[in-house]
């Protein structure tokens, strides 16, 4: 593992606990979570690296009734994730939502 591979991990497991955090705060019938997530890193001139954005591709499956409230969820992982308000770069979140019954 690179520190840059450490830096994407960190920011993607906080990023999921807290939106495991808005789940249950607003009682969402989680069934499934995976998450992909991929930092761009650009190369600068003096030979220093910098990220220019991260990309977070959650795959979430909640129960049919709990659909409506994961758009939320997602909005209050982002604002209550200690690490993504400590990152300079954009952070995308492109979540795919499926429901079951």
């Amino acid at each position: 593992m690179t520190p840059e591979d450490a830096y994407v991990a960190a920011l993607n497991t906080c990023f999921h606990m807290m939106f495991i955090w808005a789940t249950e705060r607003l009682k969402i019938q989680l069934v499934s979570y995976e998450c992909e997530a991929e930092g761009h890193v650009v190369d600068l001139l003096d030979r220093t690296s910098i990220f220019t954005q991260t990309i977070l591709r959650p795959k979430i499956k909640v129960k049919a009734e709990s659909a409506g409230r994961v758009g939320k969820a997602l909005e209050w992982a982002r604002k209550y994730s200690l690490i993504a308000n400590s990152i300079k770069p954009p952070i995308l979140v492109e979540p795919r939502i499926e429901s079951e019954p």
